[in-house]
């Protein structure tokens, strides 16, 4: 066995030239790869223009600001005074909260918000008239039929179908912002 191996010149063993060399071009590999990747995902740098234009809009809101100084209290207060109804250009209006209790049982709460989202112009009458008959219908269910996903999911559902009888398909869309049971 011995001259087996000796006559094959025994185990070789690896030049640690060998080894330092391949290690060198795997760190100049992976050099490479990180600085192709950080040029492709790196933003491009602002130019002149682009910085000077940066720099007019941040002063024009520092001297808006300037003028208008707001405590903590005044930002709630500022929220509030917003209308309820949005402009007709994008035809949302937000209706009241619904606070009612449920069918059963009855010791139990809800509160809901909903937006309604119009083709064209808002109609103001139409959204009152909507948000009685949501109250109106809040008041007939009850808890068993709207726990989970699936019971928020038919609930919404049914909501969806009163409105768009009510509205005679002038709502699009019903935005749910709120839902509480309590």
């Amino acid at each position: 066995m011995e001259d087996a191996d000796s006559a094959n010149g025994g185990p070789k063993k690896s030049s640690p030239l060998i080894m330092i060399a391949a290690l060198a071009v795997l760190t100049l590999m992976a050099g490479g790869g990180g600085w192709l990747i950080g040029g492709v995902l790196a933003p491009a740098p602002v130019s002149a223009e682009e910085a000077k234009i940066i720099e007019e809009a941040k002063a024009a809101v520092a001297s808006k600001n300037a003028g208008q100084p707001q405590a903590a209290g005044e930002a709630g207060k500022k929220d509030d005074e917003l209308p309820k109804i949005s402009t007709a250009a994008n035809g949302v209006v937000q209706l009241d909260a619904i606070t009612t209790n449920l069918a059963y049982p009855t010791e139990n709460w809800i509160r809901l918000e909903v937006a309604l989202l119009f083709k064209g112009a808002p109609d103001v009458a139409m959204a009152e008239q909507i948000h009685q008959d949501i109250a109106a219908y809040l008041k007939t269910v009850s808890l068993q039929q709207i726990q989970g996903p699936r019971g928020f999911q038919y609930l919404k559902d049914d909501i969806e179908e009163r409105v768009d009888l009510r509205s005679e398909g002038r709502v699009t869309n019903v935005i749910f912002r709120t839902f509480v049971i309590q």
